[in-house]
C-alpha cells in the first residue's frame, strides 16, 4: 500500500506494491483514481543518478517503501479555449507583471486582502519586507511550496512556458530550480562551499524530521482506515455470523425457506389483456382431438384393425408435418452420428429411444454458452498466439454438441501456435480416428522434439510392431528422452530389450532405472559388470548398491551382502551424501517385501544407528521396531531387535519384546534358541527362564521345562516365582507327589502366603481335608491378613456342612480383613442360607459402611433382594447404588437387565455416556442387540468386549454362546481359538467353574463349554420367572 497526498491536503492509499511497480503504473492509478491526466501529475520524488527513464523505474529503487507517503503537485496551467482556426490567438503581456512591486505593496488590500512577511522576506539591506507574489498562494502553489523545499527543481517547466505565454505573464517568474521562490533574496550572491554544506546539512534535517513524522502520520492514516472500516462494514462482513450459523439448519430447514420470488416493479409493463370469445370450430376441434374412442367402426374391423379411423385424427396439412418431422430427425441423428470417436453411437432399430434420453439444454445454458463462445472468440482474436484460448474456444464447440466446429477452430490453433504440443494434442483428441494420425503426424513434423506428440503417434498405432516403430523414430529426434526409451522396452521382447537398454543407457546415463533394468535382463556375472558401470556415473545412487546386494543374495554370496552395504555407506558419506535413517528403513522393507532378508538385516545393521544420540537409541530403535511390526515387516523388526540385543546385551525389556516377535511370529526353535541366548546375557530375569520353561512344557516336552527350571533355580535359589512354576509344572502333569515336596521345600525356605494357598490346593484336589485344614491354620498363623486363607479355610467348612464353623471363620477373617470385599459377600451369602434374607441385608449394610463406593457389595445386596422376589427394594438399592458409584460398569449393566424390555434401550443409552468403554456395559447392550435379532451388530458389541477384557472368561462364553446360535462353524473356531490364546482367569461365572474340584485339570475349551452351558440355564429360568 502507498500513500499519494494530493494538492486539495487530502491522502489517498493505492493498493500497490512497490517491488513489482513503475513509476509510470502509479502515474496511471492516481490517474484513475483522481482524474488527474499523466502530463499534468508532478511527483516529488527522490531522483535516481543511475537512471534516465524515470518512467520504467520500480518504486523501490527510489527509496520508497510499503506504506510511504508520495507528494504530488498539481501546476497551475492557465489558457483560452481554441478559436474556430485552430490555435488561438495569443493574449498580449501585462508588463507590470514582470516589473517589481512598489515597497509595502500587498496584492488586493483594497478589498480586504491582508499580507504576512516570512523569514525569507527579511533581509539586511531592506528597510521594510517585502511581500512574496499573491499568485503562490494558488491551488497548486501551496503543494509546491510545502512539498518541494530547499533545493528541489520543478519537473516540467519547459512544457509551462507555452502556457505562460498564452496567459500574456509567467506565474513562474520567480521560481529557480535550486533556490526555488527565494531567488530575488540573493539573486546576486555567489553559492560557495559553506551554502553548500549548509544545504547539506538542512536537507539532512529536513530527512530526519519527515522520517520521524512519517511513522505517525501512517500510523494515524492506518487507523483512520481501519476505524472507517469498522464504521461502515461490508455487506458480507455485516452477515458473517450469521452465514456461519447455516451449518446448523437440517434439510428440512432448508426447504422450510420460501422462494422470494420478484415483487419489483422496475421495468415492468402492464400489459393489455383482452379477452375474446372462443370460436365453436376451435372448441370442436379440441373436442375431437381429446375424444377416446374404445371401439373400431366397421371399416376398421375390415382392415384387421390397422386403419385409424379419419375422425379420430384432426385434419391438418399431413405433408408438412412429416416433411418438418422428417427434417429435424434427419439433423438430430447427424449429429449423433458425429461424435469424437467418429463411430455412431445410434441404434437403427431404437434410435427414438435414443433421442428421448438425449440431455435436452437449458435456455441458461445456451445463454452462457453464448457469452463463452463471444469471450473466447475475443480472446483468439486479440491475442492468436495464445494456445489455451484456441484450446478453450474448441472444447466448448464441443460441449455444445458442434464437433465440426471445435475441429475447425483448432485446425486455426494449430495454424496459430504450431510449436505448442498441447494445440496438436488437442487436435488429435477431436479428430476422427482417420484423421487423427495425419494431424498428430503434422504435428510432430512441426514439433520433432516433442515427447508427449511421439507417444501419442505410437497410441494411435494399433499393433506393437507399429508402435515399436513410431517411437523408434522419435528416438531418433529425442535420444535423451527415458519415457521413450522405457515405452519402446516394455514393447520389445526380452532380447531386443536387452539390447534398447544397452543403448538407453549410452543415451541416458544419469537415469537409474534403465541401469537397473539392463541389470535385471542379464545374467551373473555380466549383471555385475552393468552395476559396476551404474556405479561409475551414478556415485551417489544408494539403488544400485541395494541392487547389487540383492544380486549377491540371490546368488547365495551372503558374506557378501553385508560387504557391500557397508562399502556403500562409507562410499556415499564420502561423497558427500546425506544418509536418511527413515529412507534406508524403507529400503530394508522394500528388500524383505521382495525376498532379500539377508540384504534387508544389512542394511538395518548399518544404517540403524546413524543420526541416533547415544541415550535415545534403546527408545528410539524399540520404537523403530514396533512400528515395523505393526507394518507386517516382521525380518525388519527382528533385525532391528537383533542389532539392538547387540549393544544393549543386559537389558531384559529387549529380550522380552524380541521374544514376543518370535512367539508371534517366529518358530518355536528360533523363539528357544533367543530366550537361551537371553538368559545367558541376563540370568537374575525370571520371566526370561519361565518363558523358555512354559515355551518347552506347550510344545509337550516336559522334561525339557523341568530342565530349565532347575537350571533357574540354580541361577535364582531364592525366587518364588520359579518355585511356583516348578509346582505348577508337576501339578498340572498330573504329578501331585513331586508338586507336594516341592511346596514342602518351599514352605522350609520361608515361602509366603501364596506357597501356603498352593499347598492347600494341592491337598484339596488330593482329598485330604484334615491336612488341608492344617495347613490353612499354620499358613494363618503366619499370615493373618492373607484373607485368601481365610476365605479358602471358610469354603472348606461349608464343603463340610460345618455352617457354625464357617461363619465363625469369615467373621475371624473380617476382623483381620475388614476390605475384604469377597469375605463379606461370601458371609452374606451364607447368612441367607442359615438365616433368611434379612440377616445378610444386615451383614451387606454393615459391610458397605465399612467399606463405601464398593459396586460388588452393591450388586450382591441387590442381589439377595432379587432372589428373593422384592423387586421394589432391588430397585431402590440400584437407584442408590448408582448415585454412590455412577461409573461402574457391572452396575449399569445389571440395571439394564432389571429394567423393562421397553425400556432398556434408554437405560443402555444411559450407562455408554457413563462408561462408553466399561466391558460389562458393552456386554448387556450387545445382548439386547442380540435379543432384537441385530446379529451383526451384536457379534461387533460382543468382540469389542472381549477385546476390552480378554481375561473376563463370562464375556468369552457369552460370545461363543451367540456363535453357536447365529454364527458359522469358522466363527466358532475363531471364538475358541482367541479364548484359548486369551487364557482367562476371570470372570463371577468363570471362575466359580474353573476353580472347582471336579474341574481343577481342565483345559480352556472345556471350561468355556461348561460356562456357556450354565448361561443357558440361566437365561431358561429368567424367561420362566418373567412368564410367571
Amino acid at each position: 500500500m502507498v500513500f499519494i497526498a494530493t494538492p486539495n491536503s487530502k491522502t489517498i492509499y493505492l493498493n500497490l506494491n512497490p517491488e513489482t511497480t513503475t513509476v509510470l503504473s502509479l502515474q496511471q492509478s492516481i490517474q484513475r483514481h483522481t482524474q488527474i491526466p499523466i502530463s499534468h501529475q508532478n511527483l516529488l520524488l527522490s531522483p535516481n543518478p543511475h537512471c534516465h527513464n524515470l518512467d520504467s523505474l520500480l518504486l523501490s529503487h527510489l527509496q520508497i517503501t510499503p506504506y510511504s507517503t508520495i507528494f504530488l503537485h498539481v501546476p497551475l496551467r492557465g489558457g483560452t479555449q481554441p478559436g474556430p482556426g485552430g490555435a488561438a490567438p495569443p493574449k498580449p503581456r501585462l508588463d507590470f507583471l514582470n516589473s517589481k512591486p512598489p515597497p509595502n505593496y500587498v496584492a488586493g488590500l483594497g478589498r480586504g486582502a491582508t499580507g504576512f512577511t516570512t523569514r525569507s522576506d527579511i533581509g539586511p539591506a531592506r528597510a521594510a519586507p517585502d511581500l512574496p507574489d499573491r499568485s503562490a498562494t494558488t491551488i497548486g502553489g501551496a503543494a509546491a511550496s510545502s512539498g518541494l523545499g530547499r533545493g528541489r527543481g520543478k519537473p516540467g517547466e519547459d512544457e509551462d512556458d507555452d502556457e505562460g505565454e498564452d496567459k500574456g505573464y509567467d506565474e513562474n517568474q520567480k521560481f529557480d530550480e535550486f533556490e526555488g521562490n527565494d531567488v530575488g533574496l540573493f539573486a546576486s550572491a555567489e553559492y560557495d562551499e559553506d551554502d553548500k554544506e549548509a544545504d547539506a546539512v538542512w536537507e539532512a534535517i529536513d530527512k530526519r524530521m519527515d522520517s520521524r513524522r512519517k511513522d505517525r502520520r501512517e500510523a494515524r492514516l492506518k487507523e483512520e482506515i481501519e476505524k472507517y472500516r469498522a464504521s461502515n462494514p461490508k455487506i458480507t462482513e455485516q452477515f458473517a455470523d450469521l452465514k456461519r450459523k447455516l451449518h446448523t439448519l437440517s434439510a428440512e430447514e432448508w426447504d422450510s425457506i420460501p422462494e422470494i420470488g420478484d415483487y419489483s416493479l422496475r421495468n415492468k409493463k402492464r400489459r393489455f389483456e383482452s379477452f375474446v370469445p372462443v370460436p365453436d370450430t376451435l372448441l370442436e376441434k379440441a373436442r375431437q382431438e381429446q375424444e377416446h374412442v374404445t371401439a373400431l367402426d366397421p371399416k376398421s374391423r375390415a382392415a384387421g384393425g390397422t386403419e385409424t379411423p379419419w375422425a379420430q385424427t384432426p385434419v391438418t396439412d399431413l405433408t408438412a408435418v412429416g416433411e418438418g418431422r422428417g427434417t429435424v430427425l434427419s439433423l438430430k441423428l447427424d449429429r449423433l452420428s458425429d461424435s469424437v470417436s467418429g463411430l455412431t453411437v445410434v441404434d437403427p432399430k431404437g434410435y427414438l429411444t435414443d433421442l428421448k434420453s438425449m440431455k435436452i439444454t437449458s435456455d441458461a445454458e445456451i445463454s452462457d454458452i453464448k457469452k463463452a463462445r463471444l469471450l473466447l472468440k475475443s480472446v483468439t482474436q486479440t491475442n492468436p498466439k495464445h494456445p489455451p484460448g484456441w484450446i478453450a474456444a474448441a472444447r466448448l464447440e464441443e460441449v455444445a454438441g458442434k464437433i465440426q466446429t471445435a475441429r475447425q477452430l483448432i485446425q486455426k490453433g494449430c495454424e496459430e501456435c504450431p510449436r505448442n504440443e498441447d494445440v496438436w494434442l488437442e487436435a488429435c483428441r477431436l479428430a476422427s480416428p482417420d484423421e487423427a494420425k495425419a494431424v498428430i503426424a503434422r504435428g510432430v513434423k512441426s514439433i520433432p522434439n516433442s515427447v508427449k506428440l511421439w507417444l501419442q503417434a505410437a497410441k494411435l498405432e494399433h499393433d506393437d510392431v507399429s508402435k515399436s516403430r513410431v517411437l523408434r523414430r522419435g528416438l531418433e529426434h529425442i535420444p535423451d528422452s527415458v519415457r521413450l526409451w522405457k515405452a519402446v522396452v516394455e514393447l520389445a521382447n526380452e532380447q531386443d530389450a536387452v539390447t534398447l537398454l544397452e543403448r538407453a543407457v549410452e543415451c541416458c546415463p544419469l537415469h537409474v532405472e534403465l541401469w537397473l533394468a539392463l541389470a535385471r535382463l542379464k545374467d551373473y556375472d555380466k549383471a555385475k559388470k552393468v552395476l559396476n558401470r551404474a556405479r561409475e556415473k551414478l556415485p551417489k545412487e544408494p539403488a544400485i548398491w541395494i541392487t547389487a546386494a540383492k544380486l549377491e543374495e540371490a546368488n547365495g554370496n551372503n558374506a557378501m551382502v553385508g560387504k557391500i552395504i557397508e562399502r556403500c555407506i562409507r562410499a556415499l558419506q564420502r561423497e558427500g551424501f546425506v544418509i536418511d535413517r527413515e529412507a534406508w528403513m524403507k529400503e530394508a522393507e522394500a528388500a524383505e517385501r521382495a525376498g532379500s532378508v539377508v540384504t534387508c538385516q544389512a542394511i538395518i545393521r548399518n544404517t540403524i544407528g546413524i543420526g541416533v544420540e547415544e541415550e535415545d537409541r534403546k527408545r528410539t530403535w524399540v520404537a523403530d521396531a514396533e512400528e515395523c511390526k505393526k507394518r507386517g515387516s516382521i525380518e525388519t523388526a527382528r533385525a532391528i531387535y537383533a542389532h539392538a540385543l547387540t549393544v544393549f546385551l543386559t537389558k531384559k525389556s529387549i529380550w522380552l519384546k524380541a521374544a514376543q516377535l518370535e512367539k508371534s511370529h517366529g518358530t518355536r526353535e528360533s523363539l528357544d534358541a533367543l530366550l537361551r541366548k537371553a538368559v545367558t546375557y541376563r540370568p537374575q530375569a525370571e520371566v526370561l527362564w519361565l518363558m523358555g520353561a512354559k515355551e518347552k512344557w506347550l510344545a509337550g516336552d516336559v522334561p525339557a521345562a523341568r530342565a530349565i527350571l532347575q537350571e533357574a533355580y540354580a541361577a535364582i535359589p531364592n525366587s518364588e516365582e520359579i518355585w511356583l512354576a516348578a509346582f505348577k509344572l508337576e501339578f498340572e502333569n498330573h504329578e501331585p507327589e513331586r508338586a507336594r515336596m516341592l511346596l514342602a521345600k518351599a514352605r522350609e525356605r520361608g515361602g509366603t502366603e501364596r506357597v501356603w494357598m498352593k499347598s492347600a490346593i494341592v491337598e484339596r484336589e488330593l482329598g485330604n481335608t484334615e491336612e488341608e485344614r492344617r495347613l490353612l491354620d499354620e499358613g494363618l498363623k503366619q499370615f493373618p491378613s492373607f484373607f485368601k486363607l481365610w476365605l479358602m479355610l471358610g469354603q472348606l467348612e461349608e464343603r463340610l456342612g460345618n455352617l457354625e464353623k464357617a461363619k465363625g471363620v469369615y467373621e475371624s477373617g473380617l476382623k483381620h480383613c475388614p476390605s475384604s470385599i469377597p469375605l463379606w459377600v461370601s458371609l452374606a451369602i451364607l447368612e441367607e442360607k442359615m438365616n433368611g434374607v434379612a440377616k445378610a441385608r444386615a451383614v451387606l449394610t454393615l459391610a458397605r459402611k465399612k467399606n463405601p463406593q464398593q459396586p460388588e457389595l452393591w450388586l450382591a445386596a441387590i442381589r439377595a433382594e432379587s432372589r428373593h422376589g422384592y423387586k421394589k427394594e432391588a430397585d431402590i438399592l440400584m437407584a442408590k447404588a448408582l448415585q454412590e458409584c455412577p461409573s461402574s460398569g457391572i452396575l449399569w449393566a445389571a440395571s439394564i437387565e432389571m429394567v423393562p424390555r421397553p425400556q432398556r434401550k434408554t437405560k443402555s443409552m444411559d450407562a455408554l455416556k457413563k462408561c462408553d468403554h466399561d466391558p460389562h456395559v458393552i456386554a448387556a447392550v450387545a445382548k439386547l442387540f442380540w435379543h432384537d435379532r441385530k446379529v451383526d451388530k451384536a457379534r461387533t458389541w460382543l468382540n469389542r468386549a472381549v477385546t476390552l477384557a480378554p481375561d473376563i472368561g463370562d464375556f468369552w462364553a457369552l460370545y461363543f454362546k451367540f456363535e453357536l446360535q447365529h454364527g458359522s462353524e469358522e466363527n466358532q473356531k475363531d471364538v475358541m481359538k482367541r479364548c484359548i490364546a486369551a487364557e482367562p482367569k476371570h470372570g463371577e461365572k468363570w471362575q466359580a467353574i474353573s476353580k472347582a474340584v471336579e474341574n481343577s485339570h481342565q483345559p480352556t475349551e472345556a471350561i468355556l463349554k461348561k460356562v456357556v452351558v450354565v448361561l443357558g440355564k440361566e437365561e431358561t429360568a429368567a424367561e420362566n420367572n418373567s412368564k410367571q
